[in-house]
């Protein structure tokens, strides 16, 4: 399989030549400025529970109390002090990420039947009542199937809450809002990370309690603003709704102008496209598998779980090397106390959040197989590097000797991996997976990459704990191997998807005819709708036709 610049199942950009001449920024728009004002505590805001988590579990690992509760009276070889022995931390943290697997095969069927906002109150409401089982958790088993039902939950929230973000944003911003609901991921981390500033120089049980209990509070966000949201229009026509989508549309894209020749051109798009998928899909998980294009998809989006999970050190969201187990590796480097841990933690969670939100904000910018290429590329550059500062660090460690320069540039290799991370893997991930997969099959796309993802984060960390404390450095070689197959995946299999609408992309590995016929029936809207907008507008639309098509 070749270099792919691009495909010819993507449609001419009509839709997109007409939303580029619309020069009125979103905050000039009411209507516009008050849906994504709240799409950011009832979508947008879904992954700050997935950061909170992982600050958290890293967060309680600086604090004493939570190592004697659940320790039952391990001491750490090396440090001597109450912890909790490694293969059980394993499956603390692996539970949350257990939890999401069982998730997968349940969140499209609720996603498709129910709608958008019902899936993300179901889960809301699972991980409100997951965070508070934690809070109180009378014991460590009590405490592990808590953490799972707080990832069963999540799972319904994220395919539902990025494909609603994907759906109801105007085109013109639709990449950047789908990437700062990535991004949101680190606004969880930092207050998780501050929390546990605070809630560390607490001497008893609350000191973990507390922290425990309040990972609910995104969910009742969620619980609160959701349904002042107004539910998909896609989801909406994929049921024979058609006027409720059109009044969604007319409201949120065109300021409440009924007359609006981009609102009947999305309509004419949306409609076509869907009546052409659900025509070809059974809308069941064997869809996933029974055409070259959507393996090809499915293929791209398993890939995309590992990667996003398995291929980092420090900023991705759930499973990683450093998110979970940051207080291990800043233990090996030489910084054991609590007060230099929580405050290079904190720091570090503020500087991911500032580089994920401006990569979130540039993605309109660039294509999207360039800025996963530049991730990837700069992430084996630098792990690289953090590899053979670390062996440094153990080498000097092994004969009673310090090695500081080594030490610095190990903490310098960690925040240089941030933006690295943020570039493709954090800011694009939803982006990318809103935009390959076509309205039939976005919400169980989504959810194998959830499945492929958890199942790596599941994976890592459990083993993590135990691999870094067995082999050290070793452990991050193997990951500089696996960055490199992700610069290769990259740069052979990823499609651009860059400049389009969703419709525009939907017949993306399948018959170029297919994506021929919604450009017609675009066309035909414009032209020969009974309700003609005016001669003016017509001809403004007609500059944006290519001569071929006019």
């Amino acid at each position: 399989m070749g270099i792919i610049s691009h495909v010819d199942g993507t449609s001419d950009p009509i839709l997109t030549r007409i939303v580029d001449e619309d020069k009125v920024p979103w905050y000039k728009k009411p209507n516009l400025r008050m849906l994504y004002l709240i799409l950011f505590p009832s979508c947008m805001g879904i992954e700050m529970t997935s950061g909170f988590d992982s600050q958290l579990i890293n967060a309680l690992q600086f604090i004493p109390p939570f190592n004697t509760y659940f320790g039952n009276g391990y001491k750490d070889p090396v440090s001597h002090t109450a912890s909790v022995a490694p293969d059980l931390l394993g499956i603390i943290n692996a539970s949350y990420s257990l939890g999401a697997i069982l998730a997968v095969p349940f969140a499209p069927y609720v996603n498709q039947s129910f709608g958008r906002r019902w899936s993300i109150m179901m889960g809301s409401i699972l991980m409100v009542i997951g965070a508070l089982l934690q809070g109180f958790a009378q014991h460590v088993a009590m405490y592990i199937v808590a953490r799972m039902l707080l990832g069963f939950g999540i799972v319904f929230c994220i395919v539902s809450g990025s494909a609603m973000i994907g759906e109801l944003a105007y085109p013109k911003e639709r990449p950047i809002m789908t990437s700062l609901f990535n991004a949101s991921y680190f606004i969880g981390a930092v207050i998780a990370a501050a929390i546990a500033l605070r809630t560390a120089e607490i001497t008893g049980n609350w000191a973990w309690r507390i922290p425990s209990l309040l990972q609910c509070f995104p969910s009742i966000l969620q619980i609160a603003f959701v349904f002042f949201l107004p539910e998909s229009p896609r989801y909406l026509i994929s049921k024979d709704r058609r006027e409720e989508a059109f009044d969604i549309l007319v409201k949120y894209h065109a300021e409440g102008d009924r007359e609006s020749v981009l609102v009947r051109a999305e309509m004419a798009q949306i409609e076509t496209t869907i009546k052409i998928e659900l025509e070809n899909a059974k809308l069941s998980w064997m869809d996933m598998l029974r055409t070259a294009g959507m393996r090809r998809r499915v293929f791209i989006a398993s890939a995309m779980g590992l990667f996003t999970q398995t291929a980092q050190a420090t900023t991705a969201p759930t499973a990683n090397t450093g998110s979970y187990y940051l207080s291990t590796i800043l233990s090996m480097i030489g910084f054991n106390t609590t007060y230099a841990k929580t405050r290079i933690n904190m720091s570090n969670q503020c500087w991911s959040l500032i580089t994920a939100t401006v990569a979130s904000l540039v993605v309109t910018r660039f294509p999207r197989r360039k800025m996963f290429l530049l991730c990837t590329i700069s992430m084996l550059l630098i792990f690289i590097g953090w590899t053979v500062s670390m062996q440094q660090v153990l080498s000097a460690s092994a004969h009673d000797k310090k090695n500081n320069s080594a030490a610095i540039a190990v903490l310098f290799f960690i925040y240089a991996y941030t933006p690295a991370y943020q570039i493709g893997n954090n800011a694009l991930t939803y982006t990318y997976l809103v935009e390959l997969f076509p309205f039939a099959e976005r919400s169980r796309g989504i959810a194998v990459e959830q499945f492929f993802g958890r199942g790596a984060a599941f994976f890592s960390t459990y083993v993590n704990p135990i691999a870094l404390k067995a082999i050290t450095w070793k452990y991050l070689a193997i990951y500089c191997g696996w960055i490199a197959v992700e610069v290769i995946f990259v740069y052979f299999f990823y499609p651009e998807t860059y400049n389009r609408t969703l419709e525009e992309l939907a017949f993306l590995f399948e018959d170029k005819n297919l994506a021929d016929d919604v450009v017609l029936a675009v066309e035909k809207q414009i032209h020969y709708d009974g309700n003609d907008p005016t001669k003016q507008e017509v001809t403004h639309i007609e500059e944006a036709i290519p001569k071929s098509l006019a």
